[in-house]
């Protein structure tokens, strides 16, 4: 046996024997390293805790070294290049998943939530929280139920209860999902812990955690967690929950998770195990596998009930395709495509997206002062 097989053989065993130590393989989960509103530190602090309390992660930090944890993994570069190192790491499969506190998700991928309620100290999955996974109230919020299944049987829950929060649209979306149930959507309806019951939920309903997965639109969701996480502490600092989750999405690959810069430690530790966890139950693959038996019982026809008539949009044709190296803020996520759009009638390349502060436009810098007065002047700014 050649020298190269036998260190091949030999590194083989080692990473046998090291998963059967630690009860299972490793997932390696990339992290920005810099970022929050409390220091590098308490992001590090995160990443010791997520290494000392979960047997599945690996914590790989990415940005400059921090100093009192530099026995942790890194990928190290410029805290001006930690958000591109992060998304070129996960594309290249340098981690198998990120955690990050800010990324520019496209239009249609979201994220679903995860936090502590107190009523009974039960977990409960939000869909969604960041992100959109439609500029359409009454799609986003069917999608959202979608992908809130997806997660939850990506963590093992094999058939999670589900309940609508009642805000506007709530009453359409639950006609939607049941009349998918009854054409062979196995979805679980989850029922309000009040007198009359229901599956649209109140407020007392989400203290209790009434259900696996609450469904909501992204804005409220992202309230929600917030004020989940951070209730304790009187607001500036997210100590529990499991942040704003990973990210779903027709067709997308990649699960990214996201906290905020104002979650500590223990969210962060949270997260890292979270979006472990979810890529261990192979959360691409439950997304698309929820899609095709929702579509199976009639998701298109839903989505195209739930969409006013008015939101059908103009067809105008993209200019020719332009790295996008800036981003303009300010536009309501409603009008996104439509501004989008302006841009495109005026020659000027641009894509929509979502950052966790808000709707984005992406385009070329060049382009960044022409765009702000033609969006201006139409409306949109």
């Amino acid at each position: 046996m050649s020298d190269v097989i036998k260190k091949l053989v030999g590194e083989a065993l080692s990473e046998i024997i090291e998963s059967a130590k630690s009860g299972g393989p490793k997932t390696r989960v990339g992290l920005m390293a810099s970022g929050s509103e409390h220091g590098a530190e308490e992001i590090a602090r995160g990443a010791a805790l997520a290494l000392q309390n979960s047997s599945s992660v690996i914590p790989v930090l990415i940005g400059p070294k921090v100093k009192g944890y530099e026995d942790l993994e890194y990928i190290e570069c410029e805290e001006c290049e930690i958000p591109a190192r992060l998304e070129e790491a996960v594309k290249n499969s340098e981690v198998a998943g990120a955690v990050a506190m800010h990324f520019p998700f496209p239009l249609g991928v979201t994220t679903i939530g995860r936090v502590f309620t107190p009523g009974r100290g039960r977990p409960m999955i939000l869909a969604s929280t960041t992100g959109t996974s439609s500029t359409v109230r009454g799609e986003a919020m069917l999608r959202n139920a979608v992908y809130g299944i997806a997660v939850a049987k990506a963590l093992g829950i094999t058939n999670p209860t589900v309940g609508i929060l009642n805000v506007d649209t709530a009453q359409p979306v639950f006609r939607a999902l049941t009349r998918m149930k009854e054409k062979g959507y196995d979805v679980t309806f989850g029922t309000s812990t009040r007198a009359d019951g229901g599956s649209v939920l109140r407020g007392n309903d989400i203290l209790t955690g009434a259900v696996d997965i609450c469904v909501t639109d992204t804005l409220t969701g992202n309230v929600l967690v917030k004020m989940f996480s951070s209730f304790t502490t009187g607001g500036s600092y997210e100590a529990t929950g499991w942040g704003y989750g990973p990210s779903c999405g027709e067709g997308w690959k990649n699960v990214v998770s996201i906290v905020s810069r104002a979650s500590g430690a223990p969210v962060i530790a949270n997260a890292l195990a979270f979006t472990a966890s979810v890529i261990a139950g192979s959360l691409p693959e439950k997304v698309a596998d929820e899609l095709k038996a929702a579509r199976k019982a009639g998701l298109d026809d839903e989505i195209e009930a739930l969409t006013p008539k008015t939101a059908q949009a103009e067809e105008v044709k993209a200019p020719p395709a332009e790295p996008t190296d800036d981003e303009l803020h300010g536009i309501d996520v409603l009008e996104i495509d439509n501004a989008v759009k302006v841009l495109w009638k005026e020659g000027i390349y641009a894509e929509s997206a979502m950052g966790c502060t808000g709707p984005v436009i992406k385009m070329p810098a060049r382009h960044m002062s022409k765009a702000a007065e033609i969006l201006k002047a139409n409306g949109y700014l």
